[in-house]
């Protein structure tokens, strides 16, 4: 059976690109496959410095988390039309690990403007890693939230069909 992981890459803990994460997670906690959430706050994560980082116990963790995915979520926070620099951190710090996964995308950011931002972390997945991105993305700007709630019911029904999405496609593709 295949494997799922949630990977909040915000370090602000009222983010918004992690409160969409949860929002996937539970879908796929009802859905009943085997998933698991995993937060880059929490974890220490070093800067990649292309050498003694990649043998940081933390960095070890998150490498093998993303290993024994099949597919993932990357909840990320977009900052200057990019996603932010530990969602870029994270797959420089974890390189091969991505090889051959199902990627999808929830993205949170201050404007509308830089909608089409998470395409060049996406590119770089699928040329470095052949990974599978799954056209559909969430992207939600702050007016979708009222303070700590999704308040969009579009925006909710998107994250569902990600994470609906995520589990087809890896069914289909590791089936």
């Amino acid at each position: 059976m295949p494997k799922y992981l949630v990977v909040s890459s915000s370090g602000n803990p009222s983010s918004n690109s992690r409160r969409m994460g949860r929002i996937a997670f539970a879908h796929l906690e009802k859905a009943r496959v085997d998933c698991r959430w995993l937060d880059l706050a929490e974890m220490d994560l070093p800067l990649c410095d292309a050498d003694a980082c990649y043998a940081h116990p933390a960095a070890r963790k998150l490498s093998a988390a993303i290993a024994a995915a099949d597919g993932v979520i990357v909840a990320a926070p977009v900052y200057n039309y990019d996603v932010s620099a530990s969602a870029k951190n994270m797959i420089e710090l974890t390189g091969s690990a991505w090889e051959d996964k199902v990627v999808g995308f929830l993205c949170a950011a201050g404007g509308t403007n830089s909608y089409m931002s998470v395409m060049a972390y996406a590119n770089s997945l699928m040329l470095d890693f052949r990974c599978v991105i799954i056209p559909r993305f969430v992207f939600a700007t702050g007016d979708a939230f009222d303070d700590d709630t999704l308040t969009d019911a579009g925006i909710s029904q998107r994250i569902e069909q990600v994470a609906a999405e995520l589990i087809r496609f890896t069914q289909a593709l590791r089936g």
